[in-house]
């Protein structure tokens, strides 16, 4: 039998599955690639690039690829320098860096060439914030946080100060100051910001797409210097980033856009995932590929993340995974959070001391204030861990506040005991409606603390006895570059890989967050929780804690509903660990399986009562009504008469906070229909 020669080996494409190979090759434009976690986008973005560049298609010198970070851009840069993808010289010839670097060059630019001096960037906001927002100290920096978040939000979505008002209540923004005082200290901003030659990042985008828009010339130059686009992360684009890109492209159709539907976490942030979801619409003619192997993780925790959407309603294909079959996640339920935290911190070290490099192990928690129990358990038990991508605990300003608080308490009152003190903290902060829901949680941790150090020192505990007791116990034992267990929120989680995740505080009110009503926001939380789930390779390991400490109390917590789509995907396999976590909700389940907010003709007089308490509670403490509770929650509570603490966090709209605040009343309403 006489055969043909075997086809040359082709390293841009040999190692390829079928899905990639179509992504690199396609000849279609628009394209958008989805890739779903593990599914190896970068190398189909390199590949695809390198591929087009050796059939002649796209000339190197002439694309712009934009990417979410520095570092990606690095990493894109370096693997197409391996690929062979250079300039006469030796150097890289395809451009890539952030939206806002890449604007920044050409503004830059331009102005020079204009005899201009160019923008000078304003990196970090609160310097011009903190003087508008008045106050001091800590207080004042976590008041120009929040402006900063709110003024950011508002840039990407191209709203001006005048537009903020509207546009924020539309969105159900929830600030702790009123959108009008927003809007001022926005207006304030801007107008500092221009007297002082200042940029900030937003405004890179911003003035970039004004730029092109409405010099011709400046455009002209810009488009024939780029002719071929690649954008990572397409979920994560704002509105002002796709105008800027809109701009880039003028007439032009060479689009490549690369993301995922299921990662699209940052709504919050001003980001629009319907860029990609509706990627058709957007950019007519355009073509959609899927890449639907997983190439990271083990087809347990692949199965875990594709439950959990499915049970979402998610109609997008599902992931497979490539590996072999790993060991079943455990699902561990805890009595409090320290014993969580504890028990964590066991784990990590038993997986170290069976070979696991520390950095190869990492915990994820939905909130920052989560971090000080993990922290605590670790430096007690010797485990070096870093908090990634935000301030250990005692260095953020909403415990600074505290701490402060705590000092001025003491000095005013220096014959009250330690305890009164902490209890002081706690009731002032029941009665002011402007403590933000992060605020509260970080309080909460600091009360949790010190009950602790209280309980060690008795009657001699003092103010400056427990600030030396936290500074012991949550001390920093990983310098920066050293080998430590990784420590961060599912956002920061996001784009990272790790041998063993431990993902814990999965308790209803944290996963989903008690915050999340609408159900846009739920279907987020929902994808946060599979990006968490998505960063471990290998290991998986769940747990939740039936206590929580919220401020001098302690709150009985039920597990995530989303557990149990999770636990079901898992069964008929040997589970290391047989625990049912779902069992201390069942009941509730079973009474709240079909939460409904219409609110039944029979449950009308219900529903008005608590209307009327609403009301009442709102004028005492000088707040909009929305801020106690929306009708939404109202009528979900008429409708589904709880009748524990339990039912009312099977809710939407109602977490342990607002439990802890206004549960037992909303219980007594509820017991006079």
């Amino acid at each position: 039998m006489t055969t043909g020669p075997r086809p040359a080996p082709d390293p841009l494409l040999d190692d390829l599955d079928d899905d990639q190979r179509e992504a690199v090759t396609t000849p279609a434009a628009p394209l958008a690639i989805h890739a779903g976690a593990g599914s190896g986008k970068t190398r189909v973005l390199t590949r695809r690039i390198a591929w087009r560049a050796r059939e002649g298609l796209l000339d190197p010198a002439r694309v712009l690829t934009v990417t979410f970070t520095r570092k990606a851009a690095g990493e894109l840069v370096s693997r197409l320098r391996t690929l062979g993808v250079v300039g006469a010289d030796g150097a890289p010839s395809v451009t890539a860096g952030t939206i806002h670097s890449i604007a920044l060059a050409q503004l830059r630019r331009r102005a020079l060439d204009e005899g201009r001096t160019p923008p000078e960037i304003l990196e970090r906001k609160l310097r011009l914030l903190v003087p508008l927002v008045g106050g001091r100290g800590p207080e004042a920096t976590v008041a120009a946080m929040e402006a900063a978040s709110e003024i950011e939000w508002a840039k990407t979505r191209l709203l001006r100060p005048d537009d903020y008002v509207l546009a924020a209540t539309r969105a159900a923004r929830e600030p702790s100051r009123p959108f009008e005082k927003i809007a001022e200290v926005y207006a304030r901003y801007e107008e500092s910001k221009r007297k002082k030659r200042l940029a900030d990042f937003e405004d890179l985008v911003w003035w970039c797409a004004d730029a092109l828009e409405r010099d011709r010339e400046f455009a002209t130059a810009q488009r024939w210097r780029f002719q071929h686009f690649f954008v990572d992360e397409f979920q994560d684009t704002s509105p002002a980033q796709l105008r800027l890109l809109r701009a880039w492209l003028g007439q032009g159709t060479d689009l490549c856009v690369v993301g995922d539907p299921d990662q699209a976490i940052f709504a919050f942030a001003g980001a629009e995932s319907g860029y990609l979801v509706g990627f058709g619409r957007e950019f007519p003619g355009g073509r959609t590929v899927h890449l639907r192997t997983n190439y990271r993780c083990t087809p347990e925790i692949v199965g875990a993340a594709n439950a959990l959407l499915a049970d979402g309603g998610s109609r997008r294909p599902a992931v497979r995974a490539a590996s072999d079959s790993g060991p079943v996640p455990t699902v561990t339920e805890y009595e409090s959070e320290a014993a969580e935290a504890a028990g964590v911190a066991t784990l990590l070290r038993d997986a170290h001391t069976a070979g696991v490099p520390w950095h190869d192990l990492a915990v994820l928690y939905r909130t920052n204030a989560q971090s000080a129990a993990l922290e605590e358990a670790l430096a007690a038990t010797g485990v070096p861990a870093r908090v990634r991508g935000a301030s250990r605990f005692l260095e953020r300003p909403e415990v600074k506040i505290v701490l402060a608080d705590l000092r001025t308490a003491a000095t005013r009152t220096p014959d009250a005991p330690f305890t009164s003190l902490l209890q002081s903290l706690v009731s002032d902060a029941d009665a002011d409606d402007a403590v933000t829901e992060e605020q509260r949680e970080h309080l909460d941790a600091v009360v949790r603390l010190g009950h602790e150090y209280t309980d060690t020192e008795a009657q001699h505990a003092a103010v400056p006895g427990f600030l030396a007791f936290l500074t012991a116990t949550l001390r920093d034992d990983a310098p920066v570059g050293a080998d430590a267990v990784e420590l961060l929120t599912f956002h920061r989680a996001k784009g990272l890989e790790f041998h063993t995740v431990c993902i814990v505080g999965l308790e209803r009110g944290l996963v989903p967050i008690s915050h999340a009503e609408t159900p846009d926001q739920r279907w987020e939380e929902r994808r946060l929780l599979y990006v968490a789930l998505t960063r471990a390779g290998r290991e998986l390991h769940l747990s939740w804690a039936r206590t929580r400490s919220l401020g001098s109390r302690t709150a009985n917590r039920v597990a995530s509903p989303w557990l149990e789509p999770i636990v079901t995907s898992w069964r008929g396999a040997p589970a290391p660990t047989p625990v049912d976590p779902l069992a201390g909700i069942a009941a509730s389940r079973r009474r709240l399986a079909a939460v409904t907010t219409e609110v039944p003709a029979g449950d009308a007089a219900c529903f008005e009562a608590l209307r009327e308490w609403r009301g009442r509670r709102a004028r005492a403490a000088s707040v909009p009504a929305y801020v106690i509770f929306n009708d939404a929650t109202l009528r979900a509570v008429a409708a589904n008469r709880p009748r524990s603490t339990a039912d009312l966090l099977a809710l939407p709209g109602i977490g342990p906070v607002k439990v802890e605040r206004y549960g037992t009343e909303l219980l007594e309403v509820v017991s006079h229909h």
